[in-house]
């Protein structure tokens, strides 16, 4: 198993707007072969918003994520966030 996993620090005026964008990703990323699960989530002692993929392959994601992110490229991640992304490949050892 592969988990991509980002924390995004939205401005607070622009969680609503990331969050849309979180949303757009993963119905972007329905069907795709090897995904088992996507999810946008937010954390309840904080303004970050976490994005987590449960796919069967590290390969699997690979072949996905340029045609899954493209229904995002155009938005305004530097105006919406505090920060870029916190960005995990995580598989276990």
């Amino acid at each position: 198993m592969f988990v991509h996993l980002a924390i995004h620090h939205p401005k607070p005026e622009h969680t609503d707007d990331l969050l849309a964008s979180m949303h757009r990703v993963d119905d972007a990323a329905q069907g795709a072969p090897g995904l088992i699960q996507i999810g946008a989530w937010r954390d309840q002692r904080s303004d970050r918003l976490v994005g987590l993929a449960l796919w069967e392959s590290q390969e699997a994601f690979q072949a996905s994520a340029d045609q899954i992110f493209q229904a995002v490229a155009d938005d305004p991640f530097d105006q919406w966030c505090e920060q870029p992304p916190d960005v995990f490949h995580l598989t276990k050892p």
